[in-house]
């Protein structure tokens, strides 16, 4: 059998930057065991799968170690596929996922928006399992549903920072996102996710979905401009819409191919 793959480079103003995922179009679902072997092979960070149903798609995403609940550089690759790719009509996107609700996709000229839920945060103690994760002290701890959130005082601590792999591994959920107030945008921020495989990802889409309302609170605007500082750098465009945020980026295409199961 053989299965068509795309691998789009998402939040990038360049190939060979933001964030790659690969996506897969399926007639119908696959079994998760395979789904899941797919994505070890690929050995990328996400892989999206998806199925047409009626005028909507539903759509999965699974790292190499898991299947997850939401990714946003993935949907952004799985939009960039389905408008440019993949013979979609119009400039808006509906995607249904059975862990994450209604995701809507719209494109702008060769922008496209997510507009996800926001995170439910809540402002947690510094506590020794969080401050032993990083070189540099925080000044500030937040939870959502699956990630911690620590704020930095400035942009060198994230750029420079040193994690500790074997003690954010240790956490509960998904991973850490650390985060300060940039120089030149609104914010940036890195990820470090080894519990679901991860070291650190290039960018994170859903990470936003909790760093929007922080620095839309912190910095009394709804507009933001941010980017994920990883080697690989990601740019997004951020809205804080109350309960739904819009995420923007642009994705560059590196592959399109065949693979056989």
């Amino acid at each position: 059998m053989k299965q068509k793959i795309y691998q789009v480079d998402a939040f990038a103003n360049e190939v060979f930057s933001g964030n790659p995922a690969a996506v897969c179009p399926l007639e119908k679902w696959l079994s998760d065991d395979l789904m899941q072997k797919i994505v070890m092979e690929n050995n990328l960070a996400e892989t999206a799968f998806y199925v047409k149903k009626n005028d909507k798609y539903e759509i999965r995403w699974f790292t190499p170690a898991a299947e997850v609940d939401l990714c946003g550089h993935a949907t952004l690759a799985t939009a960039f596929v389905l408008f440019n790719l993949e013979n979609h009509i119009g400039d808006i996107i509906h995607l249904h996922s059975p862990r994450s609700g209604a995701l809507t996709i719209t494109k702008k000229e060769d922008e496209l928006s997510l507009n996800f839920p926001t995170d439910v945060i809540k402002e947690i103690d510094l506590s020794p399992e969080l401050t032993a994760c990083f070189d540099i002290k925080p000044k500030s701890a937040f939870k959502g549903k699956t990630d911690y959130l620590l704020v930095f005082e400035k942009e060198s601590d994230i750029r420079n920072i040193k994690p500790d792999l074997n003690s954010i591994a240790k956490l509960e959920g998904r991973g850490v996102i650390i985060t300060a107030e940039g120089d030149s945008v609104d914010f940036v921020s890195r990820f470090f996710a080894p519990q679901v495989g991860i070291n650190e990802d290039p960018v994170t889409g859903s990470a936003h979905t909790t760093l929007i309302p922080i620095w839309a609170g912190k910095l009394n605007k709804s507009e933001l401009s941010a980017i994920q500082l990883s080697a690989r750098k990601g740019y997004l465009s951020c809205k804080d819409l109350g309960e739904r945020v819009e995420i923007s980026g642009r994705c560059m295409l590196y592959l399109i191919g065949e693979i056989y199961i």
